[in-house]
């Protein structure tokens, strides 16, 4: 926590130094001396995990290979379809065709009529 609070400290001061070492408006700016990055802690993973140190087991390692084979088989699968032809879009394609068929049926010859008949008025110039 110290650690913490003395970079934070140690960024709020070198701010103050770079906004005291900006130029004045109209006046060439003078280059500071850039202070050296303070040296880091770094982590260094020495003992590397061998085969038989694995996190998980065998089956576990197995069944997640086979159904990330899976998963990349179905990606390049729908790759190589056509756009909007992957398996969402197909069971949605064969929910709605009945629906749709029967609005079609129900609907149509009644739309059909209606747009012939404008059509024929604005032909002819007389309203039926």
């Amino acid at each position: 926590m110290e650690e913490i609070l003395a970079s934070i400290k140690r960024v709020i001061a070198e701010d103050g130094r770079a906004a005291a070492a900006r130029p004045a408006r109209g006046s060439r700016p003078v280059e500071a001396p850039r202070p050296s990055p303070p040296e880091e802690d770094v982590l260094e993973l020495s003992d590397p995990v061998t085969e038989g140190d694995g996190l998980v087991s065998d089956d576990a390692a197995a069944a997640s290979r086979q159904s990330l084979a899976a998963l990349s088989a179905l990606k390049e699968r729908s790759e190589t379809a056509p756009a909007g032809d992957g398996p969402l879009e197909g069971v949605v394609r064969d929910m709605l065709k009945p629906i749709l068929k029967e609005w079609l049926d129900r609907n149509l010859p009644e739309i059909v009529e209606e747009l012939v008949t404008r059509e024929i008025a604005r032909i002819v110039g007389k309203s039926f």
